[in-house]
């Protein structure tokens, strides 16, 4: 199982440069573990970016991953993982959910370089 962090499903939607690479992640959608936050982050991107029909296309898809919800248990762990590698919220929020699926976090966002389990994708 992986996890595509919001900047891989933004490049795959927007054919950024890196979306080939992403392209190759995303190919079996449900071996894909999604935060709910990514679906926020992602909507909001493309929505501000492009057209709210493009949004919802984005999250339609999206949301035939595995779609996993800001439970308890992740939202301590992030706030942990967020003091101890000084994380921002969503970015740690998805790294523990990563963490709790036992996935890899696959990502181009600087703030999870040199963490453990995150493919970095440059």
């Amino acid at each position: 199982m992986l996890l595509v962090d919001s900047s891989g499903w933004i490049e795959f939607f927007t054919d950024g440069l890196l979306a080939s690479e992403y392209s190759k992640y995303l190919k079996d959608i449900t071996k894909i573990v999604t935060p709910t936050i990514v679906l926020y982050e992602v909507y909001k991107k493309i929505k501000k970016e492009r057209t709210e029909e493009d949004a919802l296309f984005a999250v339609s898809l999206i949301n035939r991953t595995s779609v996993i919800p800001l439970s308890e248990s992740i939202s301590l762990l992030a706030a942990d993982l967020s003091l101890k590698h000084s994380l921002p919220m969503a970015d740690a929020i998805v790294y523990a959910t990563a963490l709790e699926e036992n996935c890899k976090v696959v990502t181009s966002d600087t703030h999870f370089k040199g963490l453990d389990k995150v493919v970095f994708v440059t």
